[in-house]
């Protein structure tokens, strides 16, 4: 029975809307989900538990004023005793050293210009022996490098000749105490106060953080760092001299200074190197108010021996470890590893905090930076980068063509 027209036309619009709707897919929708972007997925952070560590127990003596710090680790780690200032003796010298050294520098192995002697550094002498000062020979003419006259100082302690070096670089006393209170106010050391440059006046006083800091910045110094180390030294026109620090070489102590008057009693201004988890750490500390030197030197060895077991090496994270994970809407799956391992020094319960970074994915090749880690001990920050452990593979054609919804 041949067709009717409306069949024919109805058959002619089937195959004429259906060539266009097979036209449409080849051209459009294939396409557009075949080559689609997939959508970025955002990572599963894991759990991460900060590690613990005990708290420091030091055996800080009952006497004084006492602080512990570390070159590396910002202020200072611990205190005990009088917070408030108290007379630190020749401690005060480093300081003279310093300011001289910022007007008349010395670079280590330097002798420096000469400095001779006359009447006045006589008298200046006379007067340290009359008020039972340190000191060290002197007579009118003779002539001594810097280097010599900062040994002086600094080993032998010898108060005449803080003074001889003081008059050399600034003319007078009084002009160095007006740079040196300048120096003190720029290093921020704003709890000291000085009265001459030898330390023998009562009104040179200092806290046990301004000193802790102090002896950073005397370390700091190549010349400096390398002159409170030395034991012996001979001095032209003097002969040998011996460092007034009995504890050199003893547990580690590398210097830096002692003090002894009547008002502040025996005092040491101390550094200590130590080997803990394969570095090096230099202790400063100070210790005041002793009754002997003796004494102030036991209780010394017995707070280092306190603060070196209060360092303590933390693994933060081995390579390879996972932190987060990405999941696909198609099934695909891979961890974001550490792509290094990690650790850090840390002072008895200082804490770690964990930030962990990531990046959105969708598709990725093994091996793709997509995140970091951010560990906070405290005041220091240490980052490690992530990567994913394995690829996240496209979909594939099938997924594409009957998933459009997660295309677009």
């Amino acid at each position: 029975m041949p067709l009717s027209r409306r069949q024919i036309l109805r058959r002619r619009r089937i195959t004429v809307f259906g060539g266009l709707a097979a036209l449409l897919v080849g051209t459009i929708y294939l396409p557009l989900t075949l080559l689609a972007p997939v959508s970025p997925v955002a990572a599963e952070v894991a759990p991460y538990t900060s590690p613990t560590q005990a708290a420091s127990e030091l055996p800080f003596p009952d006497y004084g004023a006492t602080g512990v710090g570390a070159i590396g680790f910002p202020g200072t780690l611990a205190t005990s005793g009088n917070s408030k200032p108290v007379s630190i003796a020749s401690i005060t010298k480093v300081i003279t050293v310093l300011v001289v050294l910022e007007k008349k520098p010395l670079k280590l192995g330097d002798a420096g210009p000469n400095i001779t002697t006359t009447s006045a550094d006589v008298a200046l002498w006379n007067k340290q022996v009359a008020q039972n000062g340190s000191v060290a020979p002197v007579r009118s003419g003779i002539s001594l490098t810097e280097r010599e006259v900062i040994d002086l100082i600094l080993v032998k302690s010898a108060n005449n000749y803080a003074e001889t070096l003081v008059n050399w670089a600034f003319g007078s006393e009084a002009a160095y105490l007006v740079v040196a209170r300048e120096w003190l106010s720029t290093h921020r050391l704003t709890s000291t106060t000085l009265a001459d440059s030898t330390g023998f006046a009562p009104g040179n006083r200092s806290t046990t953080t301004d000193l802790v800091e102090l002896g950073k910045l005397a370390l700091s110094h190549p010349l400096l760092s390398s002159i409170v180390g030395t034991k012996t030294e001979s001095i032209s026109h003097i002969g040998p001299i011996k460092n007034t620090n009995e504890l050199l070489g003893v547990d580690g102590v590398r210097g830096i200074k002692t003090g002894t008057t009547d008002d502040a009693g025996a005092c040491l201004l101390f550094a200590a190197d130590y080997t803990i988890g394969g570095q090096t750490v230099t202790v400063v500390g100070v210790m005041l108010g002793g009754k002997t030197h003796p004494r102030l030197n036991e209780s010394i060895r017995a707070l280092l021996g306190g603060v070196v077991k209060s360092f303590h090496e933390v693994p933060l994270v081995g390579k390879g470890d996972s932190f987060a994970s990405y999941s696909t809407a198609w099934g695909d799956t891979t961890d974001l590893v550490a792509t290094e391992d990690s650790s850090v020094l840390v002072w008895a319960d200082t804490p770690i905090t964990l930030l962990v970074q990531t990046e959105k994915l969708g598709v990725a090749a093994a091996g793709s930076d997509a995140g970091e880690l951010i560990f906070a001990v405290g005041n220091t920050r240490i980052t490690v980068p992530l990567e994913t452990k394995k690829a996240l593979e496209d979909p594939g054609a099938w997924w594409r063509l009957t998933h459009p919804a997660e295309l677009f």
